[in-house]
């Protein structure tokens, strides 16, 4: 495992747990909001293995779980193993993933306890957003697996008003259709891989209201971040 850093505590990002963060190094998007630049190449890790562990079982009985995100955290070979040695301590696992690795999110799935995708956008926009050439039918392979899944799970998506217009979200709500839950997050700039990413805004709160509406037409829960 490539690591990246560590949060030792969050109230928000494991719903309704007290969670440490680990951060893996490596991601094969390079979308221009990212906030955590530092993190898309492989680097000498910035945490070991066995510090991270040793961090772990200093927490026991006071953090539920851990959430693993990234980078992409499914770039990493030895992900599996690393979910089931947290398990094996007693602790949650929460998976933040881009869905790009539909594979390793199956062999996944039986150690994990939540999981979140991001949406960058639409299908066909995806080149943009990220950056990088995908094979679309991943992410909908990936998008099916979860919603299939009996895991509890969270769908979002970073909004760069520029980026993503009403009839986008629309068509997001179509390739999510039926989903549990649906999560909008406003663009806050400060870091960002790309400086001039930072020039740009969101969505005002009521143009925010506005598609929550379309959304929910087809998505069960949806909520602004």
């Amino acid at each position: 495992m490539f690591l990246g850093g560590l949060q030792k505590t969050s109230l928000l990002d494991f719903p309704d747990k007290i969670s440490a963060i680990v951060f893996t190094q490596g991601c094969n998007f390079r979308c221009g909001y990212c906030h955590n630049p530092e993190l898309i190449a492989l680097k000498e890790p910035v945490l070991t293995v066995p510090a991270f562990f040793e961090f772990l079982s200093s927490r026991k009985g006071k953090l539920d779980g851990v959430v693993i995100t990234g980078g992409e955290p499914c770039l990493q070979s030895d992900l599996v193993d690393f979910i089931k040695q947290i398990k094996d301590m007693g602790f949650l696992v929460k998976l933040d993933t881009n869905g790009t690795f539909p594979d390793k999110i199956i062999q996944a799935l039986p150690y994990l306890d939540y999981i979140a995708m991001d949406i960058k956008a639409p299908l066909e926009k995806y080149p943009l957003i990220t950056n990088s050439k995908i094979l679309s039918d991943k992410i909908q392979e990936s998008i099916n697996i979860i919603m299939s899944s009996k895991l509890g799970y969270e769908f979002r998506t970073t909004v760069v008003k520029s980026q993503l217009s009403y009839e986008d979200f629309s068509n997001i709500a179509d390739l999510i259709e039926g989903a549990e839950k649906y999560y909008l997050q406003k663009f806050v700039p400060s870091k960002t891989l790309d400086p001039k990413i930072m020039g740009e805004k969101t969505y005002t709160d009521k143009e925010f209201e506005d598609i929550v509406s379309i959304l929910k037409q087809k998505i069960k829960y949806v909520a602004v971040r």
